[in-house]
């Protein structure tokens, strides 16, 4: 079955989202209440996991494809296209679609929206945003040239092309994970104050080579620590960074470490880690000492194995506390059982 798409009609309006399910489709109260809070429905291009949620005249609702049949009042109409003429000459070959923006990966990487804030699951591989200085750069007609960012893509993942996306922090390109993002400017200062009060619960896994000490890292972070790279060091320009450290599981040469952020910096569990002795598995870039030689990677990894596994914080209209918990993404999983090795 495909997926169900409708506009909400005007006598509908003020109804749940549930009761609107059982009317439309005859389904009883606890079967709407399941497709609802298995995150099968959306409203208005956002995803509605409360079954008493209410909607508005023409809100246009989505059900993913093989939850409902679609009854015939719902479905849309096609008209018969009127009979053609042979053509008089052999036509062209079709042009080919043009690529999806939307990769499987990030067709399924929403997971919270509402009115005033955006939380996605960040593949790795994407940016998150473009730097200011980049978009300085190319100009309004030139960014067109440029890779697509999360924020780029992220109007078209909410199925509102015109939608308004602020960009709160940013986690690297190759690092996966959890982020989110404000629709108003008064969300995006109040989420702001909380990542810079550090009262944001940010927590990331990560796979090693060696093992890190326990505890808590603090440093201050320069731009060059001496040899070209971001580091810490000392300086008047230079910025306090703090990661606290858990060693989660000893995996012979590698290891699984949680590390919670107190402090935010561009890079920084990356470079505290590579300081630490105990570099990310697959890292290139802070994986040796000043003007020293790589440290041994024997990992295999392809990218620097970094997940972004919680965001909590707390909503900046209802004042309620959020979190997300979101499992590492396939290659990290299949290193992290390799390294395991046989059960």
């Amino acid at each position: 079955m495909p997926p169900v798409e409708f506009l909400a009609e005007r006598q509908e309006a003020g109804k749940t989202i549930a009761a609107l399910l059982r009317k439309r489709f005859g389904l009883t109260w606890s079967q709407a209440k399941r497709v609802i809070e298995n995150g099968h429905v959306r409203v208005a291009g956002f995803a509605v996991s409360d079954p008493g949620h209410r909607v508005r005249a023409k809100n246009r609702i989505w059900i993913r494809e093989g939850v409902v049949q679609a009854p015939p009042a719902v479905r849309e109409a096609k008209p018969t296209p009127p009979p053609q003429p042979a053509p008089k000459h052999k036509p062209k070959p079709a042009a080919p679609p043009p690529p999806q923006l939307l990769t499987p990966a990030l067709a399924d990487a929403l997971l919270y929206a509402d009115d005033v804030v955006v939380v996605v699951n960040k593949p790795a591989g994407l940016t998150t945003m473009r730097h200011a200085a980049e978009a300085d750069e190319f100009g309004p007609h030139g960014k067109r040239f440029l890779p697509k960012t999360l924020a780029d893509l992220l109007p078209r993942l909410l199925a509102l092309p015109g939608a308004r996306v602020i960009p709160v922090h940013r986690i690297d390109r190759d690092t996966s994970g959890v982020v989110v993002f404000a629709r108003t400017t008064a969300a995006a200062e109040h989420l702001t104050r909380q990542f810079r009060k550090h009262t944001a619960d940010r927590r990331y896994l990560a796979l090693v080579r060696g093992a890190p000490p326990a505890g808590s890292i603090e440093s201050v972070f320069v731009h060059d620590r001496g040899d070209g790279r971001r580091g810490s060091g000392t300086g008047p320009d230079g910025k306090r960074a703090v990661t606290h450290v858990k060693v989660l599981e000893r995996l012979g040469p590698y290891s699984l470490v949680e590390c919670r952020l107190e402090t935010g910096r561009t890079h920084q569990v990356r470079i505290h880690l590579g300081e630490a002795g105990a570099p990310l598995c697959g890292e290139r870039v802070y994986d040796r000492p000043i003007h020293g030689q790589p440290l041994p990677d024997g990992s295999g990894a392809a990218r620097p194995m970094l997940h972004a596994i919680r965001l909590g914080f707390v909503h900046p209209v209802t004042g309620e506390p959020m979190s997300w918990d979101v499992p590492p993404p396939e290659d990290f999983a299949a290193l992290l059982a390799k390294l395991r090795g046989p059960a």
